[in-house]
């Protein structure tokens, strides 16, 4: 059985990092304490009747219960659910219990622990390959500006439009990038093209920006040493990848 669906999403942050996941990812924080009555921890066993959520490369999620069939490079991070028992479900909707399926294939058991549907969602697309995107460590030199150069133009602002033009509605999408990253360019072009509102966020020229996305990959667990990361809704992409901004708005591809 193998069915294909977006997962829901929620707030709050990464609290949970895998050991097994590929590539180095920063210590995440604790664990807040659950919720008074839900379970800290669940034990999931490899005959159970459990369902597994997990991602495809497209950035679509997808169930089975068949843990050997889910992707080798999807297992580290995964949602299990057992139909038939609701202690499996935890007391907060916007809360999954998420296992690593490397660790379930070769003991036969492993713990799944609770984790907010944002930062699983983030986790899972983080084990992917990141989208288009541009070392920060690779800037290329500003070379100064000629003497008597006149100011920048003022920035867009969100939405892409340009000066003095107002947005076409509230941003569903926050880019967080720099002037000269040809992946930030691109995506602004494709949200602006598609008429979907965004929030463009250098950075490098506004530290507020740079300290709003340093907080929330830090409590994602997400690295930020390359641009654009992406805010959809919530959820954050490394990188710029048509397909998977697409699976998270809800698109057809």
């Amino acid at each position: 059985m193998r069915t294909s669906s977006l997962v829901c999403v929620g707030l709050v942050g990464l609290a949970f990092a895998l050991s097994s996941s590929a590539g180095c990812r920063r210590a995440a924080p604790d664990l807040p304490p659950p919720p008074k009555g839900a379970p800290a921890v669940i034990e999931v066993l490899k005959g159970g009747r459990w369902l597994f959520t997990y991602v495809e490369p497209s950035g679509l999620f997808a169930s089975t219960d068949k843990p050997d069939s889910v992707p080798e490079r999807s297992r580290a991070i995964v949602r299990v659910f057992d139909p038939s028992d609701p202690s499996s479900k935890t007391n907060d909707p916007a809360r999954v219990f998420v296992v690593n399926l490397n660790d379930l294939l070769k003991s036969g058991k492993a713990p799944a622990r609770p984790l907010s549907r944002d930062a699983f969602e983030t986790a899972a697309l983080a084990q992917l390959p990141p989208g288009e995107s541009s070392p920060l460590a690779a800037r290329p030199p500003s070379p100064p500006p000629p003497s008597g150069t006149p100011a920048a133009a003022p920035a867009a602002p969100p939405g892409g439009a340009p000066p003095g033009v107002p947005a076409s509605g509230p941003p569903v999408v926050t880019i967080y990038g720099t002037s000269w990253c040809g992946a930030c360019r691109a995506a602004r072009q494709y949200f602006t093209e598609r008429k979907i509102p965004f929030a463009d966020k250098d950075i490098e020229q506004d530290p507020a920006a740079a300290r709003e996305l340093a907080d929330k990959a830090g409590k994602l667990g997400l690295p930020t040493d390359r641009v654009p990361v992406i805010d959809v809704r919530g959820r954050l992409l490394l990188g710029f990848d048509r397909a998977r901004v697409e699976a998270l708005l809800g698109q057809s591809t």
